[in-house]
């Protein structure tokens, strides 16, 4: 049996099937994403999900949907499935599904009377192109297949809805058609690598429902349009091939293409492949840059989350090259020590406080990867830039204090990755001195005067090495408790200990400023209070303010997420102090931590690691359906767990 593969008597339970969402992406910025039986649910899913550079810098759903059906001994069996009004599935295409198979390529196969018809796509990684193939594995008597395609040439936030101006005129191309719907688009392509019967019949199907978005509390109706359908004549053991993307093919090479991209496929045959292969689907490499995606369906990038999960997405898998390449485009695009938020060119910020300094830790794991690297000869400028720029206070919001610690403010914007914000004002302020802030400050200047002693940068040294015991003794006076856990963050007047996860990160990194004892401590209380087998929860729910569900509209969603909601990635620090203080004697809790999660590859986002999960049992998956800090981290501990093997074995 697959590694993930569903069968009949679950797919066929919509409630079990439609809450199961599968992506695949290439590395020019496209992907493709539906349920598990191809009924969309959300206005972010798509076959082709592409980058139109000439309208925005989002991500924008060219091709929405296909419905096929079967003719046959001439009756008509859709396999299509959309969502109507009242909770009308119309039509009811699951009704005919046998199993689907996730391990290689998506797989459908569908059971119409004798005929057995399987469905495989295939995300083009070169092109911006899905490709479909439809194979008869059974019939009694030839079939006739109609391929409808169902459009929207709207931008992934965006819903469509049926206007006057969307131009519904085809052109004739080899084996198929192509049409733009607005200006500023480019052409999509539909060819078949046969040639076909098109009948042109535009027309709209009005009110799809999303129930995805329903639930957010978001728009959730859209009219999709149609131009018409293709339909080709098919005997036992033929198969046709559907192409959809921005480019024209040669008809006589989509079969072919198909056929090479499914051999480059690696198998999701096991929890270690899901990962790595879910991993590389966060990298983009175009426009001259190489870059992460934050998540999917709707995140784009991030430099706090690209320093965070680069070292899980590219180093554990033996990338080094595209970790080196990711950190290259970040510094092109620096304004001082800051790294842009996100790398949007026509909404440039500077304000994720953290990130260049998450930068010096993956830093540190980039000369773990490749020991040859000369990281103060290759960055030490940028960091210089860095630890100058804050030190300076030279960005306004951010600056070193006479006590050596860094306190951050902006009005009402929140500056830490505990960023949401409900009616205009931050759910989780922490104005001042966040802990984890002051945990990376040190470990960053600690690391940049080790890479200059090695080089012989003594102008450096000398402005910088006084400040770490000054720094430590301010930290540990204002953030330690003898209750034995850190306090959250610091005002200039007031110390606010609720106990949360960021502490973790201070017992966690290479250079710490907590003695063993004190790591212990924290460790015991965040694994008293916050800990699940899905993450670290980021309030401990004795707070009267703790939300054990992330769940309603979007006010409600937001209040959650750092008041209870646990987040997979800050395992990846759980892990790293409590081997920094236990070794191998932790290996079992690794062990079980880590492979909790393979439970988790046939829910929510099938076969890879969602953004975020409930604090209460059973611990949910919420948020996106795959989150690159959450995969990089389980990347990053199954690289401890191997350590931890080698010791344990010498």
């Amino acid at each position: 049996m697959s590694y993930l593969k569903f069968e009949k008597s679950k797919l066929v339970n919509l409630e079990y099937s439609l809450d199961r969402e599968l992506l695949r992406t290439n590395r020019k910025g496209s992907y493709a994403c539906s349920s598990i039986i191809d009924c969309n649910t959300r206005k972010y899913h798509g076959l082709l999900v592409t980058e139109v550079p000439e309208i925005d810098e989002g991500k924008h759903v060219l091709l929405n949907d296909i419905d096929a059906t079967v003719i046959h001994n001439d009756m008509e069996f859709n396999l299509g499935i959309h969502k109507y009004a009242g909770g009308v599935y119309q039509p009811k295409g699951h009704k005919y599904v046998q199993d689907f198979d996730a391990e290689d390529i998506p797989l459908l196969t569908y059971n119409v009377g004798d005929v057995v018809i399987r469905k495989e796509k295939i995300l083009d990684n070169e092109h911006d192109r899905i490709l479909i193939r439809y194979e008869v594995v059974d019939t009694s008597s030839p079939i006739k297949l109609r391929i409808r395609p169902f459009l929207t040439f709207r931008n992934v936030h965006s819903l469509s809805k049926a206007n006057m101006y969307a131009n519904t005129r085809i052109e004739m191309v080899r084996n198929g058609v192509r049409l733009k719907m607005y200006e500023g688009y480019p052409f999509l392509y539909m060819q078949l690598n046969s040639e076909p019967e098109y009948i042109h019949v535009p027309d709209w199907y009005y009110n799809v429902e999303y129930s995805e978005e329903q639930a957010r509390g978001y728009d959730y109706k859209e009219d999709l349009f149609t131009p018409g359908f293709f339909e080709i004549k098919l005997r036992k053991k033929e198969s046709i091939v559907f192409a959809a993307g921005i480019d024209e093919m040669k008809p006589t090479g989509i079969k072919h293409r198909f056929t090479s991209l499914r051999k480059s496929r690696t198998p999701r045959l096991s929890y270690e492949n899901c990962l790595i292969n879910s991993a590389q689907q966060f990298i983009e490499r175009h426009h001259k840059t190489t870059s992460l995606v934050a998540g999917f369906p709707w995140h784009s990038g991030s430099a706090r989350y690209t320093m965070i999960s680069l070292p899980g997405l590219t180093l554990s898998i033996g990338d080094v090259e595209s970790c080196k390449k990711v950190l290259n485009t970040y510094i092109r695009r620096m304004s001082g020590p800051m790294f842009p938020s996100t790398l949007s060119v026509d909404n440039e910020q500077y304000d994720q406080i953290d990130a260049p300094l998450w930068f010096f830790y993956t830093l540190q794991e980039l000369e773990k990867a490749d020991p040859r690297i000369n990281i103060w000869e290759k960055y030490g400028e940028t960091m210089k830039a860095i630890i100058n720029g804050y030190g300076n206070g030279n960005m306004g919001f951010v600056k070193m204090n006479d006590y050596g610690l860094i306190y951050a403010g902006d009005n009402d914007k929140p500056l830490t990755w505990m960023d949401a914000i409900v009616k205009g004002k931050p759910v989780t302020p922490r104005k001042g001195m966040p802990v984890e802030v002051q945990a990376l400050w040190y470990n960053a200047i600690s690391f940049a005067i080790e890479k200059a002693e090695e080089n012989n940068d003594e102008e450096f040294i000398k402005q910088w090495a006084h400040y770490l015991d000054v720094i430590k003794s301010s930290f540990i006076s204002r953030f330690w408790s003898d209750k034995g856990y850190l306090a959250d963050y610091s005002s200039t007047k007031e110390v606010y200990w609720d106990i949360t996860p960021n502490q973790i990160i201070a017992a966690a990194l290479p250079y710490s400023m907590l003695t063993d004892e004190q790591k212990e401590a924290v460790v015991k209380t965040v694994k008293r209070q916050l800990l699940t087998p899905r993450g670290l929860r980021t309030l401990s729910p004795g707070h009267p303010e703790y939300q054990p569900h992330y769940q309603g509209n979007q006010f409600d969603r937001d209040r959650a997420l750092h008041k209870g909601t646990a987040w997979p990635w800050l395992l990846e620090f759980y892990v790293k102090a409590i081997t920094s203080i236990h070794g191998t004697e932790a290996l079992d809790e690794v062990l079980e931590l880590y492979h909790s999660f393979e439970d988790d590859m046939t829910n929510h986002g099938v076969g890879t690691i969602a953004e975020i999960y409930d604090g209460d049992p059973p611990h949910d998956a919420r948020g996106a359906i795959s989150f690159a800090p959450s995969v990089g981290a389980l990347l990053q501990i199954r690289i401890i767990i191997q350590e931890l093997l080698v010791k344990k074995q010498s």
